[in-house]
């Protein structure tokens, strides 16, 4: 990745110190991996998309998971740790049948997740009721953390960070006069294009909705060419973000592409094609890959290429393995352990007030020469 200013540490957290103080039942039969120790046996779960339309999101998660997990392994942890992955393909209906799955089993102390606003807005009641302690890399519906749960926690800002991150990147820097904004009707993405839309004001010239896949994109297309608009900004997932764009350029709209994190993906260009994609810019409360961690992640998930959260991800299973590993290792005192985190990480310094963490940053990312690339952070 290009070099700009980051906040935080870019440090990777060491495991906090500790005797083990209770042992714990053993993982299940389908764990996907585990970092050998010896005085417990104890599961994390991950919940998330590893297939369907938003399959690459989820896997970049699961594979920072993987990487702290491996070098938890390889510092002596002091319990054997698994992991299971429950694929939710991003969907809450499917996400909640999982929840009980995980709760049910006793051998998971934590989550990695939910990894999407609208499954852990469907399955936050769950966990809390379980005492089950979730830490998720990439939900960033605001409203999350206000429903009283002690359990949800989460290692990124809101979309009431990124918002008003989106609408000063689209005033300051493209210097949109009108702007189209579009939601995908989702907990996310109707959540980051009003928080867009609110900070905007009187510079939306038109709002329109449309619907997860969804493929025929021309009444929109139409809408915003006749809007005047020299913006659009774009709430959703990369599956819907590339066709709309597409269809957007076939039409002969060239003003100014800007969509949030749900849209960062390589996939994105694929699908748009790069001709389409050019230009495209992405905001996202996720710091860029530094090259270590890269090295480590490749190495680690078969040589593919750290993604969006792939860092955040790593960040929160680290949480929960310090935790693990200062003897907290039971669902009651890793929670404990969790709430009262404070520790620098590979994003950020993480700190959790109610769930949210202290520090935010938002960045921005756009499309060149096929390729997306960081541009910098919005101050």
């Amino acid at each position: 990745m290009k070099g700009f200013s980051k906040s935080g540490s870019l440090l990777a957290i060491a495991a906090a110190s500790g005797l083990l103080l209770t042992a714990c039942g053993t993982t299940g039969g389908d764990s996907d991996s585990s970092a050998s120790g010896g005085s417990c046996n104890v599961t994390l779960a991950y919940l998330g998309p590893t297939t369907g339309d938003y399959a690459n999101l989820g896997l970049n998660i699961a594979g920072g998971a993987q990487v702290a997990i491996d070098e938890y392994k390889d510092k002596g942890g002091k319990c054997t740790v698994s992991l299971k992955k429950f694929d939710s393909q991003g969907d809450p209906t499917k996400a909640t049948p999982l929840a009980k799955t995980i709760i049910d089993d006793e051998s998971v102390v934590g989550v990695v997740g939910p990894a999407f606003s609208g499954e852990s807005d469907a399955t936050g009641a769950a966990f809390n009721e379980a005492g089950l302690v979730t830490v998720s890399a990439s939900a960033t519906n605001p409203d999350l953390t206000k429903n009283g749960w002690t359990t949800f926690h989460r290692v990124l800002g809101t979309d009431s960070d990124q918002g008003p991150g989106a609408a000063k990147y689209i005033t300051d820097t493209v210097k949109a006069k009108k702007v189209f904004v579009i939601d995908d009707a989702s907990e996310y993405g109707k959540g980051l294009a009003d928080s867009v839309a609110d900070t905007l004001g009187s510079a939306v010239t038109a709002r329109d909705t449309v619907q997860q896949k969804q493929t025929d994109f021309s009444a929109t297309v139409t809408k915003v060419k006749a809007s005047g608009a020299d913006a659009v900004f774009y709430g959703g997932y990369y599956a819907e973000a590339s066709l709309l764009k597409k269809q957007l350029t076939q039409a002969g709209w060239n003003g100014t592409y800007v969509t949030g994190d749900g849209s960062l993906d390589p996939q994105f260009v694929k699908a748009a094609g790069a001709k389409a994609a050019e230009g495209t810019v992405f905001t996202c409360p996720c710091a860029p890959s530094p090259a270590d961690f890269t090295k480590k992640y490749e190495k680690v998930n078969g040589g593919k290429e750290p993604g969006t959260y792939s860092a955040e991800g790593y960040d929160a299973t680290n949480v929960l393995l310090a935790g693990i590993d200062a003897g907290d290792a039971t669902r009651e005192k890793l929670l404990d352990f969790v709430n009262s985190y404070d520790a620098d990480g590979l994003t950020k310094h993480i700190k959790f007030t109610d769930g949210d963490v202290s520090e935010v940053v938002i960045y921005t990312y756009v499309v060149k020469n096929g390729q997306i690339v960081p541009q910098g952070e919005v101050k």
